[in-house]
């Protein structure tokens, strides 16, 4: 079995789960774990219901991978999917909380919050983001990890410290890091 690398395509790790590799299967997940998990929330599904749809997605992901057509559309039949099942956790929501007739309840339904277009696209770039940051060397990725995804932001001194760097190196290096991520994502079309 082969190492996945994160620069593989959508079509190259189908195949090679679809081949038996594992590791290739756990390499997907991570891909689309953000992406995935990103959308319940978003439709205000509370961590624990969010964990759950991400869980269902995943088994669909597992159970309709070999009748995938077109590997590289994976990722807005993930959001698709996702959604749907949102949908449906929010009808079972409003099921459970309350007593309408038929007709109230329709009406209600048609009101729900649906993810806007805009939304959508602002998620579909999140994942670009998630997906160039993984192209990155592993020091960069690292260093781009600690200085702006870490809540609360990691202070410089202990970035150095973390990645065995001079704390006054880290700003230039910071700024390489990001000149290579602007590139990709360039590439990727961002």
């Amino acid at each position: 079995m082969s190492q996945p690398s994160p620069a593989w395509s959508n079509t190259r790790i189908v195949a090679e789960c679809l081949s038996g590799n594992e590791l290739a299967w756990g390499a997907l997940l991570d891909r689309y774990k953000n992406l995935i998990y990103a959308i319940p929330l978003r439709y205000g599904a509370p961590h624990q219901d969010a964990a759950d749809i991400f869980q269902a997605v995943c088994l669909d992901l597992f159970n309709e991978l070999p009748r995938l057509r077109d590997a590289e559309a994976l990722q807005g039949w993930l959001i698709r999917v996702t959604t749907h099942k949102c949908y449906r956790w929010k009808r079972r929501q409003i099921d459970a909380e309350s007593n309408l007739d038929e007709f109230a309840e329709r009406n209600l339904l048609d009101t729900l919050p649906t993810i806007s277009p805009d939304v959508l696209a602002e998620v579909e770039r999140e994942q670009m983001l998630r997906e160039a940051i993984l192209r990155l060397p592993p020091r960069c990725r690292q260093m781009i990890e600690l200085l702006f995804f870490e809540q609360p932001p990691t202070p410089y001194h202990e970035v150095a410290r973390r990645l065995k760097l001079a704390t006054g190196s880290i700003g230039f290096i910071r700024g390489r890091c990001l000149q290579r991520l602007k590139k990709i994502l360039a590439e990727s079309g961002f």
